[in-house]
């Protein structure tokens, strides 16, 4: 989820009884983006940062370590300026004590947390114990449904004390109505996959996992198979409707894509776009290049390309879940992309390029 999203949710719960001691709101909000500190990584590099992101600080250790930090920054500086109007910080009885801010702080890093794991990218819930993704495929990273919500709720209720915790409380019932619907409709569309276009599809590899459940998870173990079978299904989020999905069908050798309306009891309109997936030698020793690494310890479902170019060999991966099918039509070397890795062999079978989007 967005900062902006986890800021003005934090503002929210600060109008509850959540943020009713003085330094609350001013810990919820700084520990709701917290998590988000893993973007120093980026001045290692975009790669550097997809390897970390999402990971320690949406963990355990993130949720302590960062709320006692975020409690020791809200109530030094809570002490620092009641000792500057030369008021009583100890005798404050409307003041937070530490404990009391390191328990809201660990709520609004949990939260955040929280809020990001609906989303189509997921999140490390477990590392650094596991660097395992989990997701529940509900929204995409910027659900303009919560921000209308989250905003009209903060708008709505200035005035009064009673105003405030009214509009907030009815802004969270909203919320929840939001994730409520979304959770129906994914789980019909899913449905409606299995139910209109699995027919179509080759038989699963495993039948428990083809068209699978609320939370998933990932990096997935690629069946050993002789023939095509169908790993697994995931439905998409779309920015503006959360009845539009974008169903995935992962194949042992392709990805077969298409669009689906969950309230459309006719399914799919027309073929799926269909996306080779084919790991030869060649493929497989790129694979192992670091910065391909990085994208494959994060990509759901990831696809390789293969391009032969002035006897160059120009081998790419993407991430079939921010991947435009139609923009996979385009040579390798002649298309780029946030979530792709491009590795490039000269005519000797060498590696001399490798990077990470642009």
């Amino acid at each position: 989820m967005d900062n902006v999203t986890h800021t003005l949710f934090a503002l929210t719960l600060a109008r509850t009884p959540l943020g009713r001691r003085r330094g609350a709101a001013a810990a919820l909000v700084l520990a709701s983006n917290a998590p988000d500190v893993d973007i120093v990584t980026a001045l290692g590099g975009s790669a550097n940062y997809l390897a970390w992101h999402r990971g320690p600080t949406h963990g355990p250790l993130g949720v302590v370590g960062l709320g006692l930090v975020t409690a020791a920054i809200v109530w030094g500086a809570g002490r620092f300026f009641a000792h500057r109007t030369s008021s009583r910080a100890d005798g404050d009885a409307d003041a937070s004590s530490f404990a009391g801010l390191a328990a809201v702080s660990m709520v609004g890093i949990l939260a955040h947390i929280l809020m990001d794991l609906p989303t189509s990218y997921g999140t490390r819930l477990l590392s650094p114990f596991s660097w395992r993704w989990f997701t529940m495929d509900l929204l995409p990273i910027i659900d303009i449904y919560l921000l209308i919500i989250l905003v009209a709720g903060l708008i709505l209720g200035r005035g009064s004390a009673a105003r405030r915790r009214t509009a907030a409380i009815v802004a969270l019932v909203l919320m929840a109505a939001n994730y409520g619907v979304r959770i129906g409709a994914h789980q019909r569309a899913l449905a409606t996959a299995g139910r209109t276009f699995g027919p179509r599809l080759p038989p699963p590899c495993d039948p428990r996992q083809a068209f699978r459940s609320l939370v998933d998870s990932w990096p997935r173990v690629k069946p050993a198979s002789d023939g095509s079978c169908l790993i697994e299904t995931a439905a998409i989020p779309s920015f503006l409707s959360p009845f539009q999905w974008r169903v995935i069908a992962r194949l042992t050798d392709a990805y077969e894509i298409y669009d689906i309306n969950s309230i459309d009891f006719e399914g799919p309109a027309g073929p799926p776009a269909r996306i080779s997936n084919e790991w030869t030698p060649l493929v497989v020793e790129a694979a192992r290049t670091p910065t391909a690494q990085v994208l494959l310890g994060f990509s759901r479902f990831p696809a390789a390309r293969v391009e032969q170019d002035a006897g160059r060999s120009v081998v790419q991966f993407s991430d079939m879940r921010f991947a435009i099918p139609l923009a996979l039509e385009q040579p390798p070397s002649r298309r780029s992309a946030l979530f792709t890795v491009t590795v490039t062999f000269d005519p000797g079978g060498s590696i001399v390029q490798e990077r990470l989007g642009d």
